[in-house]
């Protein structure tokens, strides 16, 4: 069954509610029309309802199903209750008159009904900076009990092969906390794809075959991540060949349950993992959806500014998944 069909039976009657910042777009009305018919997600729309009726007008969009917020309109009890909620998050660093500018903003009063719990995810970006989105998330919403930072994965897809890759679009350089904590998200991640994760802490040397401090770091996330997920199928440190390839696997690593087998590839930093999803996605044809955002308490997800309305169609799929796994 192809991906997004997965995702979709997944989702499908769960009522999950996603806030879309971007409410005037015509390509997030388009996409947010199909989810709300096909029966997937409740789509709240934020903007200036005068052009959000306009763009759908022009657009020949039928909101009826969809669910409409003017930040200027909002019912002004609950606004205040919103400032309130949002200052004592901050423990003391915002005050209220700067809540209030924040909350004008559609990032900032999207992620705070995120927060409420008025809505399960956000996606934005279509229109905003990646900071725009990222920013107020990490604000408010912050990181899950198990990361200390956010990372960015992509589903690597050809055909019936399906991997994770990670770190690949956020931290530019990592320790080997993080990196132990990004192997435990990322396998998460998996799972929302109907991956059974087993992972591989990726390095240029596979058990002690080399020696230098890049090295010792992944040896060490290895080790962290084992304690925070014992249960985890996770080996390290491995060089891709020997992650992925069985033959190779069984000679570099034959102790090894992971060497060989792996889906869900860490990197050691974000040089490697972005090269190294290009290089799949561009020589070896596989199809990169992502990036997604892992490790923050509840989902929001980051649209390319590029992205067309199929785009935020799948990326409100992958985000309402993640609310369920949450």
């Amino acid at each position: 069954m192809e991906l997004f069909e997965q995702l979709a039976n997944k989702i499908k009657g769960q009522d999950k509610t996603l806030v879309f910042p971007e409410g005037e777009d015509p390509r997030i009305q388009g996409a947010a029309v199909r989810l709300a018919a096909d029966g997937l997600v409740k789509p709240i729309l934020l903007g200036q309802k005068a052009s959000i009726d306009a763009t759908a007008k022009e657009n020949h969009f039928d909101l009826s199903q969809v669910t409409v917020i003017d930040i200027d309109s909002y019912p002004k009890e609950d606004f205040k209750e919103m400032v309130r909620t949002l200052v004592e998050r901050r423990h003391g660093k915002t005050d209220t008159a700067t809540a209030k500018k924040w909350l004008k903003d559609p990032n900032y009063f999207g992620t705070m009904l995120v927060y409420m719990k008025l809505a399960d995810g956000m996606v934005s970006g279509a229109t905003h900076p990646t900071g725009d989105t990222v920013r107020p998330a990490l604000q408010i919403i912050k990181t899950a009990a198990d990361a200390s930072r956010i990372s960015g994965a992509f589903v690597m897809q050809r055909n019936d092969e399906r991997y994770i890759f990670a770190d690949a679009a956020i931290n530019i350089d990592i320790d080997a906390q993080t990196m132990a904590e990004i192997a435990v998200q990322s396998a998460k991640t998996a799972k929302v794809f109907g991956i059974d994760p087993k992972v591989a802490m990726l390095s240029f040397s596979t058990k002690g075959s080399a020696r230098a401090p890049q090295v010792d770091k992944v040896q060490e996330a290895t080790k962290i991540a084992k304690q925070l997920a014992p249960s985890l199928p996770l080996d390290g440190e491995l060089q891709f060949d020997a992650a992925f390839v069985p033959e190779v696997g069984e000679a570099k690593a034959p102790e090894s349950s992971v060497a060989g087998h792996a889906n869900v590839f860490v990197f050691p930093d974000l040089q490697s993992g972005n090269i190294g999803y290009k290089i799949a996605q561009r020589l070896g044809g596989f199809e990169a959806i992502g990036p997604i955002l892992q490790g923050l308490a509840q989902p929001v997800s980051d649209l390319s500014r590029g992205a067309n309305e199929e785009d935020v169609y799948k990326v409100a799929v992958i985000t309402a998944a993640q609310a369920i796994a949450n």
